[in-house]
């Protein structure tokens, strides 16, 4: 019954450009056939998907107030391998970029190993999601959101647009700070240090003291970057702000470069500039398998399919030695926990007079999360240029994903960059409490740049 109702709702959202509300008896659904923030809480019928039964426990070796957060599962073994010799028997649950991976390298593979539902939300969020459902609304034809309570606005999507506010207001948590190095990898399998940083975040969406709905110009995402490595970049710091309705108060970014010993305006971080960090094996809109403005693409909700996608990946994102990871080609597949996983499908389309180096976009969202978890992305020829992939673990001590792991894989250049390893440095440190106002102003960023 829930598979045909969810069906329909795609259906509808294909068929009709009018957006039907989530009635009451529809809302009545979350937290009994489906799970409280709206994926399906049963199985699947192979039993390869398990039925959802509430957050991951942190394990008995987890050290309350550690950083470095063992993996549960280390003991399984693959229950599938896949590599180039059966990929065509599994095509159906494969994105297509990572039936380029096998297609192109002879040492890839996927190994898929039994999938563990991990994830449970604060019973805050988990109400707020319930009002949402028949309360929240997109605006401006999908670009913005209005009344919507700190949870996921929209856990019965019924179009593309829907769906990906859902990923871009995923929980996180309130805070949290991490030291990192993200690496490239050229064509020849040469890996280069493109950063060692330290990040902060901050949603004050989800802050406990905030009351009542996000107006328009709220900010609900802040990040804040000091690069410390390689040497030529130490120094430099970035800092943006997103907000719930981007034609109302758009995306607000600031650097500080230590040759110009000032704090400046930063437009060009948004949508298709090439990142830096990655070599330019990605864009500034790609972070995060997505992020930012919705306004240069039309987003199309597909439906929901079974897909082999990167999960509780531990062992990756705490790996200690990035030579271990960075392999020619693409990462070590022997630190890569694959899962079959029910994910949203949304397709993204460029805008007829807008701009932007992608056609066309397919973005995987996990049904449990609301993350996107693999992205595939397409030239103006109408072919496969890159990928993305985010390599997902639950933060079991604190009731939140944590997202930082993720991959870029370039097929026209043979180049990829992975970032967001933690392994040899504290991992991720979360706090109860926002940082006061002034850590997130502008004149912050100097001060802590200097060199």
């Amino acid at each position: 019954m829930v598979r045909k109702t969810l069906l329909a709702l795609a259906v509808a959202s294909l068929c009709t450009g009018a957006l039907a509300a989530v009635t009451a008896d529809e809302a009545k659904q979350l937290g009994t056939t489906l799970t409280p923030t709206g994926a399906e809480k049963a199985g699947n019928k192979d039993g390869t998907i398990p039925e959802w039964t509430g957050a991951l426990k942190a394990p008995a070796n987890f050290q309350a107030g550690g950083t470095k957060r063992p993996d549960p599962f280390a003991g399984e073994k693959p229950r599938l391998v896949i590599d180039a010799r059966n990929a065509a028997s599994q095509a159906d649950k494969l994105t297509e970029g990572t039936k380029e991976l096998l297609k192109r390298y002879p040492t890839m593979r996927v190994d898929v190993y039994p999938t563990h539902r991990t994830v449970g939300y604060p019973a805050k969020l988990v109400e707020n999601t319930q009002k949402n459902a028949t309360g929240a609304k997109i605006t401006d034809g999908g670009l913005g959101t209005e009344n919507v309570l700190p949870g996921f606005p929209f856990p019965i999507p019924k179009s593309g647009y829907e769906a990906m506010w859902n990923h871009l207001l995923t929980y996180k948590g309130l805070t949290y700070s991490a030291k990192y190095d993200s690496w490239n990898v050229d064509s020849a399998g040469t890996p280069i240090l493109a950063t060692t940083g330290e990040i902060f975040y901050g949603w004050p969406n989800f802050d406990p003291k905030k009351v009542g709905v996000m107006k328009e110009t709220d900010p609900f995402w802040y990040l804040k970057l000091f690069y410390l490595g390689p040497a030529r970049r130490n120094g430099e710091a970035l800092m943006v702000w997103d907000s719930a309705n981007p034609l109302k108060q758009g995306r607000r970014a600031w650097q500080y470069l230590p040759g110009q010993r000032r704090v400046k305006l930063a437009p060009d971080v948004a949508y298709d500039t090439p990142n830096p960090g990655s070599a330019g094996a990605s864009t500034y809109d790609d972070a995060y398998v997505f992020n930012g403005a919705m306004d240069r693409f039309d987003f199309k909700l597909v439906g929901k399919k079974e897909i082999y996608v990167p999960y509780n990946n531990y062992r990756l994102t705490y790996e200690a030695k990035p030579a271990d990871i960075t392999k020619p080609g693409h990462i070590n597949p022997d630190l890569v926990r694959w899962e079959l996983h029910r994910v949203w499908v949304v397709e993204a389309t460029l805008k007829e007079g807008k701009r932007h180096i992608y056609s066309k976009r397919i973005f995987y969202l996990d049904e449990d999360t609301w993350q996107a978890l693999a992205s595939d992305e397409y030239d103006a020829r109408g072919q496969l240029y890159r990928s993305g992939f985010a390599y997902p673990s639950f933060s079991y001590d604190v009731g939140a994903p944590l997202l930082d792991t993720q991959a870029f894989y370039d097929f026209s250049s043979g180049a990829y960059n992975i970032t967001g390893l933690f392994g040899p440095y504290y991992g991720a440190k979360y706090a109860n409490e926002l940082p006061e106002p002034s850590f997130w102003s502008p004149d912050a960023l100097a001060g802590a740049g200097l060199r």
